[in-house]
């Protein structure tokens, strides 16, 4: 096996995790505690919506998909962090550096299209319901997820392949537990001020405006909740809709912390801490958001429960 001295010209040294950190260990192994929480909370998420018929809308449809790119954007990155701080091993491959880019800024991006998709979801389920079956029916549904799919992996594309064309200075190190664009661009040799003005544009179409279309949306809806007669239709839907804005607040804030706001660049260390949260804790806090204020997903647990008692 090679040395770490020995790695390929081409190879990345993803430098060590918050170094100054005194219980690092134990931290990583927490960081992995959250993962695999994460992980099995989205996917019996996941399981429940595709298993009881009573989950099978529009809503809950989208809902898989996020949970499915939660589970996507955390295994693309906590894992090979996690090996190579116990393994001590930290090169990364320019292919592998190349290939967790794109997986993770398709994710993301996708993840941002998709929870402004699920806010026109709301919308029409809220603000206009006769026309709601209509509109938001299983093609349209599959059409959503395929527009954020897509959008991502293009985006993403030409972002990975930008990214690498640069020149790297040696020593090829990246200032980040995982190949992330911005620290990457951290070690080109070129002068860059063009493209990072491509980011920033990409930032604001990609977060900005479809935070503002949410929020706008918002408050439409929650007009439409006030004028609401029924009381118990009125709790059930500021309940969903607070999940979402949850969701929308885990997703965007990290996002716009790190890409829009002043500065960024000189602060390695809190955007490592800030993509800590959105790629480990995010994932988490989802499937809860939307679990423990959601009588249907409550529902359907109590239904796996007594299903696994009964088998005794």
């Amino acid at each position: 096996m090679k040395s770490e001295n020995e790695t390929e010209t081409t190879d990345f040294i993803l430098l060590d995790f918050f170094p100054e950190f005194k219980h690092i260990t134990a931290m990583v192994s927490i960081i992995l505690l959250i993962y695999m929480a994460a992980f099995t909370g989205n996917t019996l998420l996941i399981i429940f919506i595709w298993l009881y018929s009573h989950l099978h809308t529009p809503m809950y449809f989208l809902l898989s998909q996020l949970s499915l790119m939660d589970l996507t954007l955390t295994s693309s990155i906590v894992p090979k962090m996690a090996s190579n701080f116990f393994s001590g091993w930290r090169s990364i491959s320019f292919l592998a550096c190349g290939t967790q880019i794109f997986f993770s800024l398709t994710v993301a991006i996708a993840e941002c299209i998709l929870i402004t998709l699920m806010c026109f979801d709301r919308y029409m389920a809220i603000c206009d319901p006769l026309r709601y079956p209509v509109i938001i029916n299983p093609k349209v549904c599959l059409q959503m997820i395929a527009m954020s799919w897509a959008g991502g992996a293009l985006t993403s594309l030409g972002h990975t392949a930008f990214t690498l064309h640069f020149n790297i200075c040696s020593p090829r190190e990246i200032p980040h537990f995982f190949c992330e664009v911005m620290a990457v661009l951290r070690i080109v040799c070129e002068d860059i001020s063009a493209y990072e003005k491509a980011v920033v544009i990409t930032s604001i179409i990609v977060l900005l405006l479809p935070l503002s279309l949410i929020l706008s949306s918002y408050v439409l809806i929650f007009l439409a909740v006030l004028r609401m007669n029924s009381p118990e239709g009125r709790n059930k839907a500021l309940a969903t809709c607070s999940s979402h804005l949850c969701v929308v607040g885990l997703y965007f804030g990290p996002g716009m912390c790190i890409y829009m706001r002043p500065g960024s660049a000189k602060t390695p260390r809190l955007n490592q801490g800030l993509f800590l949260f959105g790629t480990v804790l995010t994932p988490l806090l989802n499937p809860l958001a939307y679990s423990l204020r959601n009588k249907e997903v409550l529902s359907a647990l109590k239904k796996l429960i007594g299903r696994c008692r009964s088998f005794r």
